[in-house]
């Protein structure tokens, strides 16, 4: 029985540490908290037992191959052309665990951005933008289908959250004109510190026992963003196009958002090895609401291998999820403009390789 708790607690770990949404480039996919936040060790609901857990998730990527669809524009990078995303967020993440089925997470964001381009600074050189502070907030409440006391094998937890707009979404910064003139004006939505928009998560998390050493999990986390737009200018401290107001793409959009994640745990004593698979949606259409304005809609296909080491209290994580397939698909001002044109038209984003992704967490 020990055993079966123990496997069952590092699925969890698993679940939890590196269930994270985080689109690896200009698709500004967000994390937003953690999920799957239970103790399945019925021991720990126990007087003077740990009830909390504090996790700190570090992320990083470097975002520089253009994608048109699934098709890289790879002369981007020959020519220098190509824009250079630098992204960290710290996740800080604190659960307290009511009973054996039910918990609550709070989640805040840290997040240092930093944008390297030329078209953005009217071709006049290479120049940087950068952003830092605290991104979106996350309120969520969670519950397992069974009592994981006494289902061992099998059980799915639902989630059901609150994002909040605490992140800075109008942050500015100086855009070069010339060398020596400069404008300031709101800076790209792939590194603003968050969206603008109040949203409602949903998630489910299973897991499922193959033997002692051997288990299976999933995740699915859809983010809805009813706000449509949040007004902030996508021309960069000067006057929008002509273009850009009749397609819609002159303010920012405020995109829903959705990962699917699966794979296999594999069990050694303190040491579990994850191989697994996620896709990374920022969808073209919203649930509810409108989907209008200026977003880069597409997907993230990623292989996700992963360790975790855990002593006592005390659990250390690593995952490297690496890209499969990229694509930019198109966005609605996209399919605007090609109608009013009659000419096929579909925007560009930048991906990353890879995602490195680490960190640390504590019961009490």
């Amino acid at each position: 029985m020990k055993k079966i708790i123990y496997i069952l607690a590092s699925i969890t770990a698993i679940i939890f540490f590196n269930s994270k949404l985080n689109a690896q480039g200009c698709v500004a996919i967000r994390s937003n908290g953690d999920v799957c936040t239970m103790d399945h060790d019925p021991s720990s609901h126990n007087s003077g037992s740990s009830k909390w857990l504090l996790n700190l998730n570090n992320r990083y990527f470097k975002s520089y191959k253009h994608f048109v669809g699934t098709a890289e524009q790879k002369q981007r990078v020959a020519l220098g052309t190509e824009v250079i995303n630098h992204a960290y967020t710290m996740d800080v993440s604190l659960s307290h665990i009511i009973n054996s089925r039910f918990s609550v997470t709070g989640s805040i964001q840290i997040v240092s951005n930093t944008r390297s381009s030329l078209y953005e600074h009217k071709n006049s050189g290479r120049y940087t933008t950068k952003t830092f502070g605290v991104g979106d907030a996350r309120l969520s409440v969670y519950a397992w289908l069974t009592n994981p006391v006494k289902m061992h094998r099998l059980n799915v937890q639902a989630g059901l959250g609150l994002k909040l707009p605490t992140g800075d979404y109008k942050y500015q910064d100086w855009f070069h004109l010339t060398d020596s003139t400069k404008i300031m004006g709101p800076v790209d939505q792939s590194i603003q510190l968050g969206d603008g928009g109040t949203g409602f998560t949903t998630e489910l998390n299973a897991f499922y026992n193959v033997s002692r050493r051997v288990s299976m999990y999933g995740n699915l986390y859809y983010l809805v963003n009813p706000r449509e737009q949040n007004g902030v200018s996508t021309a960069r401290g000067a006057t929008a196009s002509a273009s850009a107001i009749k397609n819609g793409s002159d303010v920012m959009s405020v995109p829903d958002q959705y990962m699917i994640r699966a794979g296999f745990n594999f069990t050694f004593h303190n040491l579990q090895l994850t191989a697994g698979v996620r896709d990374e949606c920022l969808p073209v259409h919203d649930l509810v609401g409108g989907s209008n304005g200026f977003r880069r809609p597409g997907y993230i296909i990623s292989a996700e291998p992963g360790v975790s080491y855990r002593i006592k209290k005390v659990t250390v994580y690593g995952f490297v999820p690496f890209a499969l397939k990229r694509s930019r698909t198109q966005s609605v001002p996209d399919k605007i403009s090609t109608k009013l044109s009659g000419n096929y038209t579909q925007g560009d984003a930048a991906f990353a390789d890879y995602l490195v992704n680490f960190g640390i967490s504590f019961k009490f």
